[in-house]
């Protein structure tokens, strides 16, 4: 049987940092595994079982080095090399591509290659960029992957952007292939499937566990909760908009300009609420961010200029005015903080005004209470921020 890699390493990789994660190990029976911590928060905010299937391992150290775990459709693993940026720290496992084991094999039910006689075509070289394949991906609002030389169209593009593909699953490394009952096309982080059911993930984990002699096993429950959504509520949804159950990643919404939020799971609208961001000169950023840090309650303090711009901020009380500062602030016990930018902003709760739908923070978004704490419960790290006009 071709192996994909070496089997997973003896020396065990650090896990994620504390990042206000969820502190909770819960157990999927289906599968027979445990999941939690910052894998557990990045599997809820991205599709869950939807999306990324249910774990069939418990967490390793992949010949990579990174903590990684197999899960039905894919092996996540911790990006320490993107932890001080805003893209995601956790993402798929990279498909093998070369060599003995390509990803192709991956969908064989025994991973054995296909055999007989005759020229295989490599799957994997690119199209010409001036030919055929991508002028009709083109005339169908697709577009060309100039690095890896593949064109990405109809039902797999919408899939792929509907789930933030340029992070989770790279570029496409095929065209697509079609078979007897379904299209296929590879990816560099994974599979897709189109069938009668739509598009999905291709169930490649356990192969790919296989290839890296990980330990699929079911292990005992030993008293651990079984997965609910209901564990992860920190307060009920004042604004209940549509099913909390519905499949698909978690995102939220910022309109600046209308100064108001949506929640969504998948195409779903869970809650709305006004909110208020940054007043000139600490206009809110603009842009697609994530939720990165998260703090129960947190003290903020700060300097501001002669223009009003801040600074300097922080939660230590120790903090050094600079000298171009004129006045400070410091707020104290601010509610259910969730960082979403490297400009230190973030979603939480206000105690200090009831005057949402205008501007008036120093940058941050400020929330209702009670849709902050409802807020901090739904949005693990990992949940999409698209800050806009």
């Amino acid at each position: 049987m071709a192996t994909i890699a070496t089997s997973a390493l003896s020396v065990q990789a650090e896990p994620p940092p504390d990042l206000g994660q969820t502190a909770l190990q819960v157990f999927l029976p289906r599968t027979g595994h445990t999941l939690g911590g910052t894998l557990l928060d990045y599997w809820r905010a991205t599709g869950g079982a939807a999306v990324f299937g249910d774990p069939i391992s418990e967490p390793f150290t992949a010949p990579d080095g990174r903590y990684s775990q197999a899960f039905e459709n894919a092996i996540l693993q911790y990006r320490p090399d993107v932890l001080y940026t805003e893209d995601p720290i956790i993402r798929p496992m990279a498909l093998p591509r070369t060599g003995e084991a390509t990803a192709a094999d991956l969908l064989r039910p025994d991973r054995r290659r296909g055999g007989g006689g005759g020229t295989r075509r490599n799957i994997y070289s690119p199209v010409d960029p001036a030919g055929a394949a991508v002028a009709a991906a083109y005339a169908r609002g697709g577009r060309y992957d100039e690095t890896t030389g593949h064109t990405l169209s109809g039902a797999f593009a919408a899939w792929y952007d509907a789930n933030e593909g340029q992070f989770y699953f790279g570029g496409p490394t095929t065209e697509p292939i079609e078979e007897p009952d379904r299209i296929i096309q590879h990816f560099e982080g994974g599979i897709l499937i189109e069938d009668a059911d739509g598009v999905r993930l291709a169930p490649i984990g356990q192969n790919l566990a296989t290839g890296l002699e990980v330990d699929t096993a079911p292990v005992a429950q030993n008293g651990l909760p079984v997965y609910d959504e209901a564990l992860f509520q920190t307060a009920p949804n004042p604004a209940p908009a549509g099913d909390p159950a519905a499949p698909g990643r978690r995102r939220i919404e910022v309109n600046v300009g209308q100064q108001q939020l949506w929640a969504y799971q998948g195409e779903t609208l869970v809650l709305t609420t006004l909110v208020s961001t940054g007043i000139e000169p600490n206009e809110t950023e603009l842009g697609r961010f994530r939720v990165r840090i998260k703090y129960p309650q947190q003290d903020m303090a700060g300097f501001t200029d002669d223009t009003g711009e801040v600074v300097a901020f922080g939660d230590d009380p120790e903090l050094t005015p600079p000298p171009e500062s004129v006045a400070s602030y410091d707020v104290s016990d601010v509610p259910n903080v969730l960082y979403i930018n490297l400009d230190a902003e973030a979603l939480h709760g206000a105690y200090w005004h009831a005057n949402f739908g205008q501007r008036m923070s120093h940058g941050c978004i400020n929330l209702p209470l009670e849709v902050a704490a409802f807020l901090y419960g739904w949005a693990p790290l990992g949940t999409e921020v698209w800050v806009h006009e």
